[in-house]
């Protein structure tokens, strides 16, 4: 039997008091743990499942003295915290009834059967949580190994039980996938892709987030758009979107950029503000979101700003992803660079500063600050000296219009 290599979580505390509390013959350790444990990548959720029901298993975890909390007890989810650590523990379970979107599900106490109820062949590994030891009714071993993402079963059942599971075929593909995808998975969701219109934006936006926050999602974004789920879910999508997504992602390795799914969004997307902010509205995007998307698209399509002044204009973030979006990279190093550590000025004078000059308040004083502000922008914000000479300026051209 295949045993999970040491890692750092199977000395925890607190996952050592709940396996105790609920008795290690009565939980394991499933999915995603066990699966990056065995690809030794970081573990960040340890999930449990039990044959146990949620009354007896909030029963059992108060008795050894450990907080619990109903976060999805209809599921027959609860969240166990002990020693600092969270852990959801779930009652095993099986389908009564699904239409794509949410499942009708009854309790078990059968581990082949809820495994057998979920996604991938490599999301369906379970480990004793004393001995390490895997279980694996599905052959997700051998697809870990061989870095094959494949549906449990029949494919077109698994997706008709949950649409999303489209997108994350995808998803898995590019994170775990190596080679060619599983055929029989491949024509599944693409056979199903229509199917995605049943589902509601957020958990659209939110596997679409997760895709393009990957670290290259350029080789599975190219599949998505030849597999026409883009036609489905994004048909703004603009026709140059892999230049654009080679532009980016070769300016975000030249200046160190964290990966961000928003500004990888951003290219997906033509450089028309009115369609970006309608693409947001309609994946429920928040409204700094939607805002963001917006001036990315009304400043990315013409000539480059310098980086400086458009920051002062729509924000330090929004100019600098502007820049590794349309800029060269040349272009994006020195405005990362002009970039770090600046905040935007304020304009080094007031409406009242003029009034004093001897300019009756009004429409005149606005005109004067304004361009004032504009020389001063394009100047590179110098400071009050030189700004006072721009106000001497404008008085004087304003006090020669008057005579």
């Amino acid at each position: 039997m295949t045993v999970l290599p040491d890692a750092e979580w199977r000395g925890r505390e607190g996952l050592a008091r709940i396996v105790a509390a609920l008795g290690a013959d009565a939980v394991k350790i499933v999915g995603g743990a066990v699966r990056d444990t065995l690809l030794g990548h970081p573990v960040t959720d340890i999930d449990l499942a039990t044959p146990l029901l949620p009354q007896e298993v909030t029963r059992r975890l108060e008795a050894a003295d450990i907080k619990v909390i109903p976060t999805g007890i209809a599921h027959g989810t609860v969240t166990a915290i002990a020693s600092g650590d969270r852990h959801e523990i779930t009652t095993l379970r099986r389908d009564v009834e699904t239409d794509g979107r949410r499942a009708t599900i009854a309790f078990a106490d059968d581990w082949r059967e809820d495994a057998a109820r979920r996604d991938f062949t490599i999301n369906a590994l379970y480990a004793d949580p004393v001995t390490g030891g895997v279980e694996d009714w599905f052959g997700g071993l051998a697809d870990l190994a061989a870095g094959r993402v494949r549906f449990i079963g029949d494919a077109a059942m698994r997706i008709a039980e949950d649409h999303l599971r489209i997108l994350r075929f995808y998803r898995f593909a590019a994170r775990f996938g190596h080679g060619d995808l599983d055929p029989a998975s491949h024509a599944a969701v693409v056979a199903a892709r229509q199917s995605l219109k049943s589902l509601s934006r957020e958990r659209i936006a939110d596997e679409l987030t997760r895709i393009l926050a990957l670290p290259d999602p350029r080789p599975i974004v190219r599949q998505m758009g030849a597999d026409g789920i883009f036609a489905v879910l994004l048909p703004e999508a603009d026709a140059g979107v892999e230049a654009a997504l080679d532009r980016l992602l070769a300016n975000e390795g030249a200046v160190g950029a964290t990966p961000d799914a928003l500004r990888r969004f951003a290219a997906l997307l033509p450089t028309d503000p009115a369609v970006a902010e309608q693409v947001a509205s309609r994946l429920r995007l928040s409204t700094r979101q939607r805002k963001h998307l917006a001036a990315l698209a009304a400043h990315r399509g013409g000539p480059l700003q310098p980086v400086r002044q458009l920051a002062y204009r729509i924000g330090v973030e929004a100019a600098r992803d502007v820049h590794l979006l349309a800029g060269d990279r040349a272009q994006a190093v020195a405005a990362v660079r002009s970039l770090a550590g600046w905040t935007n000025p304020v304009l080094p004078v007031k409406g009242g500063d003029i009034v004093a000059r001897g300019i009756a308040a009004g429409p005149e004083v606005a005109r004067i600050l304004k361009a004032v502000e504009g020389d001063w922008i394009a100047e590179d914000f110098p400071g009050p000296a030189r700004v006072a000479e721009l106000v001497d300026q404008k008085i004087g051209r304003s006090s020669e219009r008057r005579q």
